[in-house]
């Protein structure tokens, strides 16, 4: 049942595919930003899977926008440099702290794509389980990020609230940009 105020349910969609559209990318910057920082650590290679998986998620999401004509966020070219510099900044604290970012940036994900898969009907099916299937990856990427030492990283209270603020803003500002 919508509501007054409530978007039209195409725009709705759109708003949705924009924006997984422009996290995926986000979050695939943010990590090769944390790889070209951690080359030959312990955590290169659990950070390059699970950038593979967010590359995964990203040309399904590449793919809807132009199924369904969509068009990205504006705020692309911010979204690749600031995710790259957020993953780089987050790798040069230490791995730790870049598994800080990944917790902080996945609990808000994780947030948005149960609210998006609340939203989405039985017409839309197919993208609801895309989408859950998605939020499953981020929550096994959030649980790696906390056994691989995330609360121990130096100013995890100060990095996760920041993190987690910058990432609910990208949503908001990529949605409607």
């Amino acid at each position: 049942m919508s509501l007054p105020g409530d978007l039209p349910p195409a725009e709705d969609l759109a708003r949705m595919i924009r924006v997984n559209h422009a996290g995926e990318y986000g979050a695939r910057r943010i990590y090769e930003g944390q790889l070209a920082v951690l080359r030959g650590t312990p955590s290169y290679a659990t950070i390059a899977e699970m950038q593979a998986q967010e590359q995964e998620h990203l040309e399904t999401f590449e793919r809807l926008l132009n199924e369904r004509r969509v068009r990205p966020t504006a705020l692309l070219p911010l979204w690749h440099v600031g995710g790259f510099l957020l993953g780089a900044a987050t790798a040069l604290l230490g791995e730790k702290a870049a598994m800080a970012c990944t917790v902080a940036v996945e609990e808000v994900i994780d947030q948005h794509y149960a609210a998006q898969e609340s939203r989405l009907g039985a017409e839309e099916a197919p993208l609801r389980d895309t989408i859950a299937r998605f939020r499953a990856d981020e929550q096994a990427h959030h649980d790696t990020g906390l056994a691989h030492g995330a609360e121990d990283a130096p100013l995890y209270r100060l990095l996760h609230t920041g993190i987690s603020g910058i990432t609910r803003s990208a949503i908001w500002l990529s949605t409607r940009l």
